[in-house]
């Protein structure tokens, strides 16, 4: 997941979240979409592409030793062992880097019903149903997010660094992404690259959750593969895991609480209202309590301060397997190493694209598929 930092919007969501938050999946293709929305989403989109540079331009305007030079290099690197070493989709993704006065690149909006997790979903061709939509205008994602809650829903507001056209165009980077760790932009590039080599329409958690296994793994892989399993690089892949974990859990708990409560048919619908908010409420003081206990940072203080609804938990259930699925196939893969594991289940996900059963029930298809695999060349 990847967080970015939004001024006014997200202040909290610096301390919350210091992995990287990523939203995903934004496609904008004006020539096949109508409507305001799309056509301004759409302009925008183009004016940063149109305004992109390759990546040897932008060395070769620097100088060798400047810190674009270093990055270039970086980027370069990443992406050779992303196509040639886990076989992610060879494309043009990540060659171009687009200068931007800011430091997020789009805001983006989710909802939840407010008394279940029952996500709001929009409809877009070629995609499918999407549990968010994205704004490049930080003003247009606050409209769109009165507007739902005006109808009664849970509304959250997160900013996304990057997302992926799913091939329609050339994903660029973006000026801010120098600032990131070796760790996190091979994780970013990772993560994307395999939204363009392995996408099921309709079903974004899948998506999400399994792009978002390879990427921490993958970008796991280049760094043991470039610095060693003993360097500060690959040692410092776990600064803040215990933490995030810890974090986790906390809302895991949080959720499954108010999901008892939503569940509940003997209390009526105004009732259950209150009691998610003295259950948030109890819970934030609770959490501020036992902090010492829970943390080891202070990365997560600005929790108990934060307005929670159901919409901002329901992002840790969109992007977070509830289950170890993926890690319990993962290891089922009877390869001699992680690498070669790895390799075998982005070939297999890249299968799924077509697959109108991968539709339906995307788990069970990569299951199936990973064993018709090994059946064949056993």
């Amino acid at each position: 997941m990847y967080s970015i930092k939004v001024k006014k919007i997200n202040s909290f969501l610096l301390s919350v979240f210091p992995t990287l938050f990523s939203a995903g999946i934004i496609v904008v293709m004006m020539m096949s979409l109508s409507g305001c929305y799309t056509l301004k989403q759409g302009t925008t989109m183009l004016g940063y592409l149109g305004k992109a540079v390759p990546l040897e331009e932008l060395e070769n305007t620097r100088g060798k030793e400047s810190e674009e030079a270093a990055f270039v290099k970086q980027v370069t690197d990443i992406r050779r062992f992303a196509m040639e070493e886990l076989g992610l989709k060879a494309s043009k993704n990540y060659t171009r880097y687009v200068e931007l006065d800011r430091d997020y690149l789009a805001a983006v909006v989710s909802a939840c019903a407010a008394d279940s997790f029952t996500r709001h979903e929009w409809t877009f061709p070629v995609v499918g149903t999407m549990p968010y939509k994205g704004f490049f205008n930080p003003k247009d994602a606050q409209k769109e997010a009165s507007k739902l809650k005006a109808e009664g829903l849970d509304v959250w507001i997160r900013p996304v660094d990057a997302f992926s056209t799913l091939g329609w165009f050339k994903d660029p980077l973006y000026s801010y992404m120098k600032d990131y760790s070796v760790y996190q932009l091979a994780d970013l590039i990772i993560h994307e690259l395999f939204h363009a080599t392995a996408f099921v329409k309709g079903r974004v958690e899948f998506n999400e959750q399994l792009a978002e296994f390879v990427g921490t793994h993958g970008a796991r892989l280049y760094i043991e593969s470039r610095f060693g399993a003993g360097s500060p690089e690959y040692l410092s892949i776990g600064d803040g895991k215990d933490d995030y974990l810890a974090f986790r859990e906390f809302l895991a708990e949080l959720g499954a609480e108010l999901q008892n409560l939503y569940a509940r048919n003997d209390i009526k619908r105004e009732e259950k209202l209150v009691k998610k908010e003295l259950i948030i409420k109890a819970a934030q003081e609770r959490f501020e309590a036992e902090y010492e206990s829970r943390f080891q940072s202070d990365s997560y203080r600005g929790f108990a301060k934060m307005p929670i609804n159901n919409a901002y938990l329901d992002l840790y259930r969109l992007y977070h397997e509830e289950d170890s699925f993926f890690s319990d196939l993962f290891e089922k893969i009877p390869m001699e190493n992680d690498l070669s594991k790895l390799q075998v289940l982005i070939n297999t996900a890249a299968w799924m694209n077509k697959s109108k059963q991968a539709r339906k029930d995307p788990r069970s298809t990569l299951q199936t598929l990973l064993e018709l695999y090994f059946y064949l060349i056993s």
